[in-house]
């Protein structure tokens, strides 16, 4: 993946036509319809505390042999996955997650030109706060969109000349992402070495590279239901997936 391309001005202009590859389905996932058995938590937690990342680059919650593994492949500046994020997680977690009969998985994917300096950010915390982190920048979308929609141009301009790191760390602070970081317990200096931390773009970048390449991921939200793409965008209809699956 060309690391400059994807955080420069064309998919600015993507993002202020408020991000015209979100709620982009994918394929009807063929379920089956018998009844799954709950799986004790270990001892001492349920199912929703228990995080870690994966192999492929994601933050896994719940059981991590769960008979329906659930991968959401979504954008951090997504108004549809913000709203998934918004409705879902409640019941998310304490209908399926929580019976150890579902795991979820959430996998960046970069879309818009902040989600590199975004995503950073939200994965410099760790495993634990991971899913908090994430519900919260949900939660507080629309005021770091309506910032996205007045962006002066003079500031796209200074992107020009900017590395990839450069780039990401500018759009996080315009936004006001790393006071809103601050506030949720990563000091500022913490959040500037994520963003200034090579690896962690290059991850960001491969993460959707390969979903592009071998899952056929081409928007936000994407979500994948053991193996297989779910036509699906919205909360009611990866619930409908899942009880259909046996949840």
């Amino acid at each position: 993946m060309n690391l400059r391309l994807a955080a420069s001005t064309p998919l600015l202009a993507c993002a202020l036509a408020m991000l015209a590859a979100c709620g982009d389905g994918g394929s009807t996932n063929t379920a089956a319809p018998n009844s799954i058995a709950a799986a004790p938590a270990p001892a001492g937690q349920d199912w929703t505390q228990v995080v870690s990342k994966t192999a492929d680059g994601g933050y896994l919650m719940g059981n991590p042999n769960a008979p329906l593994k659930l991968v959401e492949y979504g954008s951090r500046t997504c108004p549809t996955c913000g709203n998934f994020g918004r409705t879902a997680t409640q019941p998310l977690e304490e209908n399926y997650i929580k019976t150890g009969k579902v795991s979820f998985e959430f996998r960046d994917f970069l879309v818009h030109a902040p989600d590199l300096g975004v995503a950073t950010l939200g994965r410099c915390v760790g495993e634990a706060p991971f899913f908090p982190v994430l519900h919260q920048m949900f939660v507080d979308q629309d005021q770091f969109l309506q910032k996205l929609e007045s962006v002066p141009a003079d500031f796209q301009q200074r992107l020009q000349g900017m590395s990839p790191a450069q780039q990401a760390t500018a759009w996080v602070e315009h936004l006001g992402y790393i006071d809103f970081m601050k506030q949720r317990g990563l000091t500022e200096a913490q959040a500037r070495q994520c963003l200034s931390d090579g690896s962690r773009i290059e991850e960001l970048a491969k993460i959707s590279e390969v979903a592009m390449r071998d899952k056929d991921v081409t928007g936000t939200p994407t979500f994948i239901l053991n193996g297989e793409k779910l036509d699906a965008a919205s909360w009611p209809q990866v619930e409908q997936a899942l009880k259909a699956a046996g949840a």
